[in-house]
């Protein structure tokens, strides 16, 4: 099941607007090098996989949320771009890949062990011998969902042709390794408010690196910050580059 924000009207725009780039992005664009074969797992509205293309990279978008490759194929650049709708647990493209990526926590929308293997597979059957796999979590560690309430994440932002739209989280159950929250969305123009409901899984460090072994991706460098620093306790990311022997 998708969440509404990736399919529901007006949400994919929004999408955009709460996450333009950032220093994320510029680490995927410099640890991506040199031109290569790149494959964008999770793509989203596009703005990570046109960047990349305009770095002279071959780039291939793979999203399963049509309202937003709808918007990734009306961005500017995005004719140097193949865009795929599809799910990556069930990916067959019969190409390989130098680098593939999954940015924006997409990693952390996989909720189940078979979820995991299934998108790992998917990776390890699409990367070139050499070719890396890079993808960031969340540090459970840090416990930031402790933070999405609405005292501090209430903020309001504009969309072009909806106008303004009020925007706020509110934690609703931490089940395990699983947490559960809510984000309203309130519409001033129509005074409308939608509620979209999201689940992400927080896993520590050990069991990433032993679904990634489970996976054939046995040499891994970690970071715990987008400056390529160590992983410690007060990381907020698990960024992993995992390589195929």
């Amino acid at each position: 099941m998708l969440d509404d924000i990736y399919t529901n009207g007006d949400l994919p725009a929004l999408y955009d607007v709460l996450n333009p780039a950032r220093e994320d992005t510029a680490f995927y664009i410099r640890v991506a090098g040199r031109p290569k074969r790149i494959l964008d797992i999770g793509c989203g509205t596009g703005l990570l996989a046109c960047m990349l293309a305009e770095h002279g990279h071959t780039v291939t978008g793979v999203e399963p949320a049509r309202a937003m490759l709808d918007i990734a194929r009306n961005r500017q650049g995005s004719e140097a771009v193949t865009w795929i709708e599809g799910d990556a647990r069930a990916l067959d493209l019969s190409l390989t890949f130098d680098l593939i990526v999954m940015t924006g926590h997409v990693f952390q929308v996989f909720l189940t062990d078979d979820d995991i293997r299934a998108v790992l597979k998917t990776a390890y059957a699409h990367l070139a011998k050499g070719g890396c796999l890079i993808f960031e979590s969340r540090n459970p560690a840090v416990k930031a969902w402790e933070s999405w309430v609405p005292e501090k994440t209430a903020q309001t932002v504009s969309i072009a042709g909806v106008g303004d739209v009020g925007v706020q989280h509110r934690l609703i159950a931490v089940r395990g390794d699983l947490v559960v929250f809510e984000t309203d969305h309130y519409f001033h123009r129509t005074r409308e408010t939608l509620v979209n409901r999201s689940v992400l899984r927080f896993l520590p460090q050990a069991e990433i690196e032993t679904q990634l072994r489970d996976a054939g991706l046995t040499r891994t460098t970690w970071y715990g910050d987008w400056s390529e620093g160590p992983v410690n306790a007060e990381s907020s990311e698990l960024i992993v580059v995992a390589e195929r022997d």
